[in-house]
């Protein structure tokens, strides 16, 4: 029976960037996965989509190519070139992956794990063996939720995984339920070829979980790109009649339905435990997720457990940052990483970023905000590159003027966005983030702009408290 200093049972974001990070600091590390190695973030979410994504928005500018003086006389797509195109880039970074492995002298076993017994684990696959080790760590992520709604498990009907690894399909029109993160992305990405796509979304808005102005944005940039959304829509059932699907919903006290050749169901992910704990070994839980301390151990001695398996925050970037603060501590060292700020991502057309807190959440916290704004429109890089309505808002604190948060709708926002995080994490002043010269023509120097913002606006006062 080997033995690991470490075994991480999961070889997704999390779990390979916690091995590597133990093997480089002298843990013999073992990495237990029973599907590709990458996770769900590099074969079948964040990586797969984006190459999506980016085929979709060059299709679309070869469209409108005489914008720019261009004469294209033809453009279509081959939707499974698309998506062959998409699998050689996760192939070439799987590689890369397996290869960190080998070079950091990480044992990988492929298989499903199962934790039977106090530093004990049972792997069941190609791999099949018994392991010990002093440490083990989780990182087992998500898997697509299926709620139940009759009619999920027809044909035609899928989640993000069937879309991704299965066989590719050239949809006509589809409906997504969900708005979220998934369902707007994928929802850009199907109405940029051409797709009649329908949203249907049970909160009040999209994207409900960010701010406010962007969620209103995004709606109307959709909708007037021809994507039908329904807000406050309650699915109640799926029917197939004549080789077409039925999404039937409940808006207010009215029933509606709506027809497309597929369904993709979108409406988040949920821990992946199946099958990971023998009875006597199960960990405290909480409503599906492993329930973890700050340190990240969770119930059982000497296991550990890291990103979406435990966190109400689903970010592979996240999982990332948690897998080498658990690795450093594991192997004696403080952890190098802040994980209090954690950045989201969305990628749209515009691009959608957020990093700390909003106006209304400060002020819920009882801070008096001063926020500052610039409008895209007015920025040379925007207009050159002929993209979308957007705008960088920023939040201060009003007595320190110390950066407190950060909302971005616009190009290059996933990528500005670490401006903003870096300033936050290291309690910059709006002041001394005015100090710096940023180059023009660029997107980035819309930051300068949004902060010299900041001194025409009235500040935002908490509400009092009664003593």
């Amino acid at each position: 029976m080997n033995h690991y200093q470490l075994a991480v049972i999961g070889a997704g974001p999390g779990g390979y960037v916690a091995a590597i990070r133990a093997a480089q600091l002298g843990l013999k590390t073992a990495v237990i996965e029973n599907r590709d190695v990458g996770g769900t973030c590099l074969n079948r979410g964040c990586i797969p989509t984006k190459a999506l994504l980016h085929a979709a928005d060059v299709y679309h500018q070869a469209q409108n190519a005489q914008e720019l003086g261009l004469e294209i006389s033809e453009t279509g797509y081959h939707m499974g070139r698309i998506h062959d195109r998409k699998r050689k880039i996760v192939l070439q970074l799987r590689g890369g992956v397996e290869q960190l492995f080998k070079a950091n002298k990480i044992d990988l076993l492929r298989g499903t794990a199962t934790i039977t017994a106090p530093h004990e684990i049972s792997v069941t696959g190609s791999d099949n063996s018994q392991i010990t080790a002093d440490h083990i760590l989780i990182a087992t992520g998500s898997v697509p939720a299926r709620p139940p709604i009759p009619g999920l498990d027809l044909p035609g009907v899928v989640t993000s995984d069937e879309v991704l690894e299965g066989n590719p399909i050239d949809y006509k029109n589809l409906v997504i339920i969900g708005g979220g993160v998934i369902g707007v992305e994928f929802a850009t990405f199907y109405n940029r070829l051409g797709c009649e796509v329908t949203i249907l979304e049970a909160m009040e808005r999209l994207l409900p979980t960010m701010d406010r102005e962007i969620s209103q944005n995004i709606g109307m940039i959709l909708k007037k790109r021809g994507v039908s959304i329904h807000t406050g829509a309650m699915v109640q059932k799926i029917t197939a009649d004549d080789g077409t699907l039925c999404c039937q919903f409940a808006k207010g006290d009215q029933n509606q339905s709506v027809r497309a050749q597929g369904v993709l169901v979108a409406i988040g992910r949920r821990p992946n435990t199946e099958g990971l704990f023998e009875s006597e070994m199960t960990p405290e839980m909480e409503r599906g997720r492993i329930v973890t301390n700050e340190d990240f151990s969770t119930s059982l001695e000497q296991v550990w457990a890291i990103g979406d398996v435990t966190s109400r925050i689903q970010l592979a970037h996240l999982a990332s940052a948690q897998g080498i603060a658990v690795a450093e501590r594991i192997a004696g060292h403080t952890p190098s990483v802040n994980l209090s700020l954690v950045p989201s991502c969305i990628y749209t057309d515009p691009e959608i970023a957020s990093v700390g807190l909003t106006a209304d959440e400060a002020k819920a916290q009882g801070i008096s905000v001063k926020t500052g704004k610039f409008m895209m429109a007015a920025n040379g890089k925007t207009l050159i590159e002929g993209t979308d309505r957007g705008f960088i808002k920023v939040v201060c604190d009003a007595e320190t003027d110390i950066l407190l948060g950060a909302q971005l709708m616009c190009a290059r926002a996933t990528d500005l966005v670490s401006e903003f995080t870096q300033a936050i994490v290291n309690r910059l002043t709006a002041q001394q983030m005015r100090r710096v010269i940023r180059p023009h023509p660029t997107f980035s120097e819309a930051v300068t702009e949004a902060l010299e913002d900041l001194e025409n606006h009235a500040i935002h006062a908490a509400p009092k408290v009664k003593r």
